[in-house]
């Protein structure tokens, strides 16, 4: 996360008030803070558990931002290292973006140095199948000013992301199918690309799908049996009290730029509201912890692994990820986990 964008992004006065109300609301589940400073809370959506089928335990693990500094690289390790000690086995790992520190407008040396890290910490660290989404830092080179690049670049913009991500196109989805031997159930799980180029800043990004992307979404979307529960991953937030907290400026405006929250946020909720199927929408950026449940849809901003960018705790988020677990009727359960890391002093 990292924006100076403050344009409009689709929430109107009525709906930021639902929103902060709503937020407020899902900050506190069971006289827990969904944000506490301990080492789990849990939030659960639907029935109680003994009558549903765990199709899928899921680590969400977010803003990694992986660096030669800080011990970024132990620390990452030591998170994959608790997800897969767990007795409660996850079934795979989804990460949530801004999988290094920065190459939006590093070199190319710096950039190859961080992924070269990256690679190798999930590499010695993890046996579990893995999934990722694009966020912001992962971006090389859009501020060419600072990275230098022409755009020329072979791995230019996005292509080095998913390069590193073993795949071709910076969004896609695919199905979770159950755990349980002999089960039809299933979720589908959409991994979104949340970074646009800001169209007033040459150097700069917003959070927006963009046409393509956003025709590929209604048509993948529209292609689902309606039955099959539906988990969307951005980066940035399609929804989120966080965008709220900041303190307002000297003209006592709270500005919510687009950079911390998806422009077409609107059009999205729109579409989401034609899919009863879609439960859950999770995402980073904001390294804050909340949740908010909106028109039938729950949005999630679970946190980040590096907490405060591996300087420690980022308010109430502790380093940390978020496990989510998917039943067969469409409900879940989710909670944020800390692995026990202590940061360098700064």
């Amino acid at each position: 996360m990292t924006s100076h964008d403050t344009r409009n992004a689709g929430l109107s006065r009525r709906e930021a008030l639902k929103v902060a109300g709503l937020g407020a609301a899902g900050l506190a589940v069971g006289g827990l803070p969904l944000g506490a400073l301990g080492s789990s809370c849990v939030a659960s959506v639907g029935p109680p558990a003994g009558g549903r089928e765990l199709v899928a335990r899921i680590g969400h693990l977010s803003d990694t931002h992986v660096q030669p500094e800080r011990r970024a690289a132990e620390g990452l390790e030591a998170c994959l290292a608790h997800v897969q000690a767990r007795k409660d086995k996850v079934d795979l790992i989804i990460t949530g973006g801004d999988s290094i520190m920065d190459c939006f407008e590093q070199n190319e040396a710096r950039t190859t140095l961080q992924w070269d890290i990256w690679q190798k910490a999930w590499k010695h660290g993890n046996s579990l199948p893995v999934h990722s989404v694009v966020g912001n830092h992962d971006v090389w080179g859009w501020n060419k000013g600072d990275s230098r690049c022409t755009g020329q670049e072979l791995r230019y913009g996005k292509k080095w992301a998913c390069e590193m991500f073993g795949r071709e196109r910076s969004f896609t989805s695919f199905d979770v199918p159950s755990r349980s031997p002999g089960s039809a159930a299933k979720w589908h799980v959409v991994l979104l690309d949340s970074i646009a180029h800001d169209p007033n800043d040459p150097h700069g990004y917003i959070g927006e799908l963009g046409d393509e992307q956003t025709d590929w979404l209604k048509s993948d979307l529209a292609a689902l049996d309606r039955a099959t529960p539906v988990m969307i991953v951005s980066h940035i937030p399609i929804l989120s009290a966080t965008v709220l907290l900041g303190e307002p400026n000297k003209a006592h405006v709270r500005e919510v730029g687009s950079g911390v929250i998806h422009a077409d946020s609107t059009k999205l909720r729109d579409l989401f509201a034609q899919h009863s199927s879609i439960k859950c929408c999770l995402s980073g950026h904001m390294h804050r912890i909340d949740r908010v449940d909106f028109r039938g849809v729950s949005y999630l901003c679970n946190g980040a692994v590096s907490g405060n960018w591996w300087k420690g705790a980022h308010y109430e988020c502790n380093e940390g990820y978020a496990v989510m677990e998917l039943y067969s009727d469409g409900s879940f359960d989710a909670a944020y986990e800390t692995y026990g890391w202590k940061a360098e002093r700064a």
